[in-house]
């Protein structure tokens, strides 16, 4: 399947040209998209970045670039046709944060990006929203096409039965399953917590403090806390329920009373609102957890864990006492994790365990709101071995689903050649 190529601005490419320019530099058209040299140039880099030995000036490998950006915009020419692609500006703005957090990670700071482009993080934002909504059609497309192709019980035996001489070794899995208990908040430490936001909502109505610098100093949120509480402008449903309907019930620049939600008490402040949308700014007071409400939760698995060395059913002890709802009903099993995936953390305790073994409590943390620890019972270890029916039919099928998918694809894409325009300019 050909990649979805990262888009221009995740790689140091030039990507703001004057007109004249973007003449002199288009290298393809596909229906109403144009490629620019800087696109095939942009991706050249990101490949060669990821693989020093690869020869970017190689006359073969720069057209493998251009026939990607090709075949990604006739697949996005294909989306705009399709009337149930659509994206919303929610899924833009959710998609550019995470883009950009792995930006922030890569180049270390939003500081050091807007050197590197030499634009504020506002106007790196606005400047590819529209290439972010490109890439979310072609994905959608793609979804839509392809999304429902599973492979069947032939499909993998064909597969196998083709592949089998060639297919990678299965890395060494361990066979994992848990129990979780939550840390759950004394009453103490919640009216503790109540406390605190009442007192910094007294501080608001009637000693006139700024908003803005409370929430820089207290706020436990801390994407909001550095813009001094504000969320934007969100539209209904997005916020948890009570969250919500304080928001809402809020006339412009009215100050709540504080909020329950899972994520604490919240001191909100209405900016503006419409019929489906709010516009807030909030700080946000946790509860937190005293050192005997951690204790607690670590006696509760030390007794569970003894009990399942003792000789009970671990399964039927996670089916009655693990606070995941996730994994609660399949007897707390996490799974079969390849050892090298395995969290630094988490992976020496579990290999000095022999199979059957069980950790002593670790923390653990997957929900901000749900602090907890949990005890992981190794089931078994299974080496490094080639792939059989028998013992890897589900990594089969996934394999032979991928490749199912492929095919189809490339055929498709072959199909869009055929009957879209397009055209190189070189």
């Amino acid at each position: 399947m050909f990649k979805v190529l990262i888009p221009c601005f995740l790689v140091l490419a030039t990507c703001t040209l004057t007109a004249q320019d973007a003449m002199e530099r288009i290298v393809a058209v596909v229906g109403d998209e144009i490629i620019l040299k800087s696109d095939v140039d942009g991706q050249l880099e990101m490949m060669a970045q990821r693989n020093p030995g690869m020869d970017k000036n190689s006359p073969t490998v720069r057209q493998f670039v251009l026939d990607q950006l090709i075949n990604e915009r006739l697949v996005l020419v294909a989306a705009r046709e399709d009337t149930t692609v659509t994206v919303s500006d929610e899924e833009i703005s959710q998609r550019m944060e995470q883009q950009i957090a792995m930006m922030v990670q890569q180049f270390g700071s939003e500081e050091r990006i807007e050197q590197l482009y030499g634009m504020s993080m506002d106007r790196v934002r606005r400047e590819f929203r529209d290439e972010i909504r490109k890439q979310l059609l072609a994905q959608k497309k793609r979804h839509n096409q392809f999304g429902d192709v599973k492979a069947t019980r032939v499909d993998v035996e064909r597969f196998y039965t083709e592949y089998k001489d060639s297919l990678p070794l299965i890395p060494e899995r361990v066979d994992l399953y848990h129990i979780v208990r939550q840390v759950k908040p004394s009453d103490a430490q919640r009216l503790e917590a109540l406390a605190l936001a009442n007192s910094l909502r007294d501080s608001l109505l009637n000693h006139h403090a700024d908003f803005a610098d409370l929430a820089h100093r207290y706020s436990a949120d801390p994407g909001s806390a550095s813009r001094g509480g504000e969320l934007g402008s969100v539209g209904k449903g997005k916020f948890v329920p009570a969250f919500e309907a304080a928001a809402f019930a809020l006339e412009p620049n009215q100050i709540s009373e504080p909020v329950e939600s899972p994520f604490g008490f919240h001191i909100i402040q209405l900016i503006s609102k419409t019929a489906t949308s709010i516009n807030t700014r909030h700080i946000l007071i946790k509860v937190g957890s005293s050192n005997a409400d951690q204790d607690s939760a670590r006696a509760d698995l030390a007794r569970l864990r003894d009990r399942a060395l003792a000789g009970e059913s671990f399964e039927d002890l996670a089916r009655q006492y693990s606070d995941e709802r996730e994994t609660q009903g399949f007897g707390g099993a996490m799974g079969e994790i390849e050892v090298q995936r395995l969290p630094p953390d988490l992976k020496k305790p579990i290999m000095d365990l022999n199979d059957g073994g069980i950790t002593e409590p670790l923390p653990y943390v997957t929900d901000p709101t749900k602090p907890g620890y949990h005890i992981i019972y190794r089931k078994r270890l299974i080496r490094e071995h080639k792939p059989t029916l028998e013992f890897d039919y589900k990594t089969l099928e996934q394999m032979a689903a991928f490749a199912k998918r492929n095919k189809l694809e490339q055929s498709w894409i072959e199909e869009l050649r055929r009957t879209k325009f397009w055209e190189v300019r070189q």
